[in-house]
């Protein structure tokens, strides 16, 4: 019987786990957790996801702020507002909503935030203390970080002995994702479009990760009897009808008669992200607070 991850459950658990660290830290040293969301331009889908990381933050009791800014707004101007969040003693994490409209380069803006506030965990100082191994010193980015809660609760913290294939090496996922699973002891595989007989490649994976943004690749003939399947692709495609649905990178049906553990789409991995950007800003509090982080 194939277990399907119910991704808002999972996410939900670790949203109470925040919440239980945010009162303990505010009880012990007195501080609530902070986190600065900036926004730039008009893009809706932007806004909405601003909107539910704001209505996030405050459930769990941080200090949530947001800088919502004009689609005009310099390069310049941006660069100051960052600059006085990370001068802010009592912001914890900020995060800067990307994409930026076009006339901004959103790189040297990512960079400028102090990694210790970089809650998005994608500065490089964070980048590379993932891929050396230093999780207990940088930020994870929240994508592979929930999709790395997933695999614990099925196989523990201990991974030795289990082939992983991540499909994708992209910097935001593909990459970071590799390192988790290189830290949890398991043998992994990075495998991408130039791989050779990429099939065969995941055929043997204990634990196959998707992330190649191509609407239901993968087959069912691709997946190892009893694996765990965690598809991280998030893709709108048409449908008979002349309207749009969301699938993944795995095409969920037929897979799920073969894998033994498999995440959704939507509700698998997807959920996680909001509740991960949670657990970092908690994480960066403690460690100002010079306090022992919570695990999640």
């Amino acid at each position: 019987m194939t277990t399907i991850i119910d991704g808002k459950q999972v996410a939900a658990s670790v949203i109470d786990a925040v919440k239980s660290a945010t009162a303990a830290l505010d009880k012990d040293a007195g501080v609530r957790p902070g986190l600065a969301v900036v926004i730039v331009g008009n893009d809706p889908a932007s806004h909405a996801y601003v909107s539910a990381k704001g209505r996030m933050a405050k459930e769990c009791g941080f200090n949530s702020i947001q800088h919502t800014l004009p689609e005009e707004t310099t390069q310049e101007e941006l660069a100051r507002l960052v600059a006085t969040l990370n001068a802010d003693e009592s912001i914890h994490g900020i995060l800067v909503q990307l994409p930026l409209p076009k006339h901004l380069n959103s790189d040297p803006i990512i960079q400028s935030i102090k990694p210790e506030k970089d809650v998005d965990g994608l500065h490089v100082v964070n980048a590379g203390k993932v891929a050396t191994g230093d999780l207990d010193g940088g930020l994870v980015s929240c994508t592979p970080a929930g999709a790395m809660v997933f695999v614990r609760r099925t196989y523990g913290n201990d991974l030795s002995g289990l082939n992983a294939v991540v499909i994708g090496r992209s910097n935001l996922f593909g990459k970071p994702m590799s390192a988790l699973l290189l830290a949890a002891n398991a043998t992994v595989t990075t495998a991408h479009s130039r791989t050779k007989d990429l099939a065969a490649v995941c055929r043997n994976a204990d634990i196959l990760v998707a992330a190649v943004g191509r609407p239901e690749m993968v087959k069912a003939d691709w997946v190892k009897p009893g694996a765990t399947v965690i598809d991280v692709g998030i893709n709108r495609v048409a449908t008979a009808e002349g309207k749009s649905r969301l699938v993944g990178d795995v095409a969920f049906e037929e897979c799920a008669k073969v894998a033994g553990v498999i995440t959704p789409v939507p509700g698998g991995v997807g959920p996680m992200t909001i509740a991960m950007l949670m657990a970092n800003t908690v994480i960066a509090a403690y460690r100002k607070a010079g306090r022992t982080p919570p695990k999640f």
